[in-house]
């Protein structure tokens, strides 16, 4: 008989051992070098989404060969490290086998810029779209039928506007589409839209054209994303609040495209937008939900619990739940990884197992990544293990199949006990206070702990997080995502929920306007980026007093880089991606120029926001000293507002509200480094066209010249080559007028100023055409190297090193990845070696800095 005691004991996972000589004791492996093994595919993943192009087949049979001669010479051993490197291996092969699959689905070549009628099915939940004008449009995947169109991918990306009827999953429908490949911008710390669409398996994107638009049949209901569509216009229907029913619905259906962006800037600037989609803690707390009925369901039937104990059914129904809940929530990295969680709990607890705490973690994160090797590339991914792995190394969450610390019901009371009302008051206090103590200390492992990573992954921490998560955690956690969920069962508790979503806006919007909300970061060195990683982890284990703060001294290098500028004298000057649009930014030693400042993407996004605040920050930059709209134009100006909204601007020109008007004559002096206004005369932009009185400003560092000409056009350049005179019109960096456009750089303009290097932004197969072929062929007939943004994305020039090769400044240069080929059309290609030598200008005039807008 076994003892009662020790009947329902978990039995400790028996680990493998390392193989040792005949008569020596073999010891057990340690479950960290087991963890190790588990975590390893992740190193040969991540080694294949830093490659610049995949394997041939011949560099795959020297892998194999390296492979199999390792196998040979070092099988003896056995060591657990081995068994590390090898599985690294196989998880490089599987990733780049993956990964060569989808790249052989991308769109063929031949087919971009083409418009091609096709059929096919509506395959993901349609998210809505504003256009100029609220223009109503929609985006969603599209599953093309294979007998309409046998050279299309699979599945596609689509832009419509101007629907007849707003599209439902699964209906069929007929489309005239301009095809293209993935394709997005590319700029310093960016995001990439390319890699995003690679992971979603997405080998096509397209543009609908307003005619030929048919709905052919209606879809099917029996689709999650068809209940998902549906719930989702239950509650737009049901909430009056458009915020609240935002919210509501990406906690409830994980459609985070529901959260206007005006609210995720809110969320993310006090630190709790990881609240609002999908998360462990939204997962946990439905799987717990559905198991406590289910056990309390079970334990009704004698015969139920004869045939299986209820805490296995209740643990299993909960298991089953959170998967129901990931898949209808959009199947997040976070969702996936609490459901692979909860599942390898459900069988440890099964078999009376018990295993450590990082091994579990670790057989989740490899499931995650099996299934979608895409999914490391995700912030999500690290932010959501991170944050458990930070928990469970703090002691803030149990092991896998352990049992929960509880006191123990005594077995009897004797006369001396206490009362039973005191002792149960004392319990009840004491159960609270120590709840209390938990969720402090694991609000406090988060924020301290993943600060150094939400730094690397955004350049941004909210100082009023710790306030504001106090708050918003238990109410969304334990009174808005419940009401959204059970919402679908009875609609009115979802009018509850944007009540209480209305009031926490209020809070949070009081806390957002507190000073110094939000601390921008400057990049940091890949060395401050490693250390904050450790000092973050660090401080948060229980190591000691001493060790914590020694982890937190290890994160000043991330929080206070240093900031680097041009020395006095120099220039330099950044084009940032911003499609169709201008924008450019020039620093001297201790100012900085801002040049237009991008286009405008419908009435909730703009280049400004998305572009070039997140530049400026990441560069150090605290103001704006001038900011420079050379006309009003919606590709030059869209993004106005958000600069002037994001950061401190000390002077204004052109088309900026309060901006002084550009004139020919306004020059001053930054750090040794000159700036001329060139265009237009005096007195005469009032009576040009819009393109015509652009702003024209020629920048001189130690004889290196950059000419910034917005969208002036061939009768510009003629008269202000009359006024410059052809001899002293020579510059170094040419932004070329508009774009490329056929309009503009006449032959003689182009001879006169004699470009080495002559840069186009332009957007990826824009309607215009621009640049036309013409215009890049003019440039490079007088010997200028031609980039263009669309095969560059972001370039920089330094005029210390201006006799660097110009390619060398493009971001995709810098940022080489194996999806980031080529565009096949669209992309002027540099020419190959040094641009012709230059004669150098004279040196610009040695005076300190004159006020701009000051006349000469």
């Amino acid at each position: 008989m076994i003892p009662r005691e020790h009947r329902h004991e978990h039995r400790q996972a028996k680990l493998p051992t390392d193989a040792a000589a005949p008569g020596v004791v073999r010891r057990a492996t340690p479950a960290w070098c087991w963890t190790a093994v588990l975590v390893s595919p992740l190193i040969g993943v991540s080694v294949v989404h830093g490659l610049p192009r995949l394997p041939s087949n011949i560099e795959w049979m020297g892998l194999v060969t390296v492979v199999a001669i390792l196998l040979l010479c070092l099988w003896k051993l056995r060591h657990w490290a081995l068994g590390a490197v090898l599985v690294a291996l196989l998880g490089l092969a599987w990733c780049a086998h993956r990964a060569q699959i989808r790249m052989a689905e991308l769109l063929p070549a031949v087919l971009e810029g083409q418009v091609v009628a096709v059929q096919g099915r509506v395959d993901s939940l349609p998210q809505r779209l504003v256009g100029f004008g609220s223009t109503e449009g929609w985006r969603f995947e599209f599953q093309v039928r294979p007998s309409v169109a046998q050279d299309l991918p699979p599945r596609a990306l689509l832009s419509c506007y101007g629907m007849p009827m707003p599209p439902r999953v699964g209906d069929a429908w007929a489309l005239s589409v301009k095809w293209r490949r993935p394709h997005g911008l590319m700029n310093p710390q960016g995001g990439d839209s390319a890699l995003w669409m690679l992971s979603q398996n997405i080998p096509a994107t397209g543009t609908c054209s307003s005619r030929g638009q048919q709905r052919l049949a209606q879809g099917s209901g029996w689709r999650i994303d068809a209940w998902r569509q549906a719930f989702r216009e239950s509650i737009e229907q049901g909430v009056a609040d458009r915020r609240g029913a935002g919210v509501l619905a990406a906690l409830s259906l994980g459609d985070q495209g529901a959260v206007r962006p005006a609210d995720w800037a809110l969320y993310r600037d006090t630190g709790v937008a990881h609240l609002l989609s999908v998360s462990g803690l939204h997962v946990t707390m439905f799987a717990w939900l559905a198991g406590g009925v289910a056990g309390w369901c079970w334990r009704r039937s004698a015969s139920l619990c004869l045939r299986w104990p209820a805490p296995h059914a209740a643990l299993w129904a909960g298991s089953l739940a959170a998967g129901l809940y990931a898949l209808f929530s959009g199947w997040g990295v976070p969702a996936q990884r609490t459901f692979g969680l909860l599942l390898i709990l459900a069988l440890l607890r099964q078999c009376r197992v018990q295993w450590p705490w990082s091994m579990s973690l670790a057989v989740a994160a490899l499931a995650v990544v099996l299934v979608d090797p895409w999914a490391p590339t995700q912030p999500g991914f690290w932010l959501s293990f991170g944050a458990v792995a930070l928990l469970m190394a703090s002691g803030g969450m149990t092991t896998a199949g352990s049992a929960p610390a509880g006191p123990r019901r005594a077995k009897a009371r004797g006369p001396g006990a206490l009362d039973a009302d005191v002792a149960s008051a004392r319990s009840a206090r004491a159960v609270w206070q120590r709840a209390l103590l938990a969720g402090l200390q694991s609000q406090w492992v988060i924020t301290i702990g993943l600060a150094p990573l939400t730094l690397l992954l955004f350049q941004q921490l909210s100082l009023v997080g710790l306030v504001a998560n106090a708050v918003a955690i238990p109410l969304v956690s334990y009174a808005i995502t419940p009401l959204a969920l059970l919402g679908i069962f009875w609609s009115p508790l979802w009018t509850a929920g944007a009540w209480l979503v209305a009031g926490l806006n209020l809070l949070l919007e009081w806390l957002q306007q507190a000073s110094g909300a939000v601390w921008y970061l400057p990049w940091a060195p890949a060395w401050a980026q490693g250390l904050g990683l450790v000092g973050g982890l660090a401080a948060t284990i229980p190591w000691g007093w001493a060790l914590r703060l020694a982890g937190l001294g290890l994160c000043l290098p991330l929080l206070w880089p240093a900031v680097t500028r041009p020395p006095p004298g120099e220039v330099e000057l950044r084009l940032p991606d911003v499609g169709q649009g201008g924008a450019a930014v020039l620093r001297t030693h201790r100012y900085t120029l801002v040049f237009d400042a991008g286009p405008g993407w419908g009435q909730d996004a703009d280049a400004g926001d998305r572009v070039l605040l997140p530049l400026l920050r990441g560069l150090g930059e605290r103001r704006i000293d001038l900011l420079m709209v050379s006309h009003a134009d919606q590709d030059h100006a869209g993004g106005t507002a958000s600069l002037l909204k994001g950061l401190a601007v000390t002077h204004r020109f052109g088309a900026v509200p309060q901006g002084r008007p550009c004139e020919r004559g306004q020059q001053w002096v930054w750090d040794g480094v000159r700036f001329d206004v060139l265009w237009p005369p005096a007195g005469l932009w009032r009576d040009l066209t819009r393109n015509g009185a652009s702003c024209v400003l020629r920048v001189e560092a130690h004889g290196k010249r950059v000419l910034l000409t917005g969208d002036i056009e061939s009768a510009q350049e003629a008269r202000l080559l009359a006024l410059e005179g052809a001899a002293g019109s020579a510059t170094d960096v040419l932004i070329v007028p508009h774009h490329g456009s056929r309009t503009s750089s006449s032959p003689a303009f182009v001879a006169a100023t004699w470009p080495a290097v002559a840069v186009v932004q332009s957007g990826y197969l824009n309607r215009f055409g621009h640049p036309r072929a013409e215009v890049v062929e003019r440039y490079r007939q007088v010997g200028a190297e031609v980039i263009n943004s669309v095969g560059c994305g972001a370039w920089m020039w330094r005029s210390q090193e201006a006799d660097q090769i110009p390619v060398a400044g493009c971001e995709r240069m810098v940022r080489r990845r194996y999806w980031l080929a080529a565009p096949s059309t669209g992309f002027a290609a540099p020419s190959t070696g040094l641009p012709a030598p230059r004669t150098r200008l004279p040196a610009p005039r040695t005076e300190e800095a004159v006020r701009p807008g000051s006349g000469s």
